[in-house]
């Protein structure tokens, strides 16, 4: 199974889990990490450039690649890294055999709903995927954290800085 079968949304997201028995359990162990509230100078955004799904496993790949390389740097009370993605939305597959003799066995598009195999988050065009707020002197550090994190997505995201304080001008 490919992680490019499931990149793009064909139809209808299907979030109805109640009616499916052995639902995949979400991979991702925590949306936040660092200290919450802090002084900090910057915000770095991970932003989507195209429409896509993301499986579970590539965001909380990317969140262990980013966090690390950042908490390195900066230690564990030095940032603050948020994931504003949720994944959602279930994938199914209708499996198939493809050995020798395995025409006998198979139903073909009788019964094809297909077993859940994995969740995935929709993301749009500009959307913000993951944000970390850092001090000025780990600013370098999280920019090369969020190239790592976006390596290891499916989409091409923009990393975007926001300034949060305002530059002191001498006059």
């Amino acid at each position: 199974m490919h992680g490019a079968n499931y990149r793009t949304g064909n139809g209808q997201p299907y979030t109805r889990k109640e009616f499916i028995k052995g639902k995949p359990q979400i991979k991702i162990a925590k949306f936040s990490g660092g200290k919450r509230d802090a002084d900090y100078d910057y915000c770095i955004q991970l932003l989507s450039n195209e429409k896509a799904q993301v499986r579970h496993m590539a965001i909380e790949s990317a969140r262990l690649a980013a966090n690390k390389a950042i908490e390195q740097v900066a230690g564990e009370t030095g940032y603050f890294s948020n994931l504003r993605i949720y994944p959602h939305i279930l994938l199914r597959e209708n499996k198939m055999i493809a050995t020798a003799g395995a025409d006998r066995l198979q139903e073909g598009m009788r019964g094809a709903f297909g077993k859940a195999i994995s969740l995935a988050a929709r993301v749009n065009r500009g959307q913000i995927l993951m944000e970390a707020f850092v001090k000025k002197e780990h600013l370098e550090a999280a920019k090369k954290a969020m190239h790592g994190a976006a390596v290891k997505l499916p989409v091409t995201p923009t990393i975007k800085i926001i300034a949060l304080k305002a530059p002191l001008v001498k006059s």
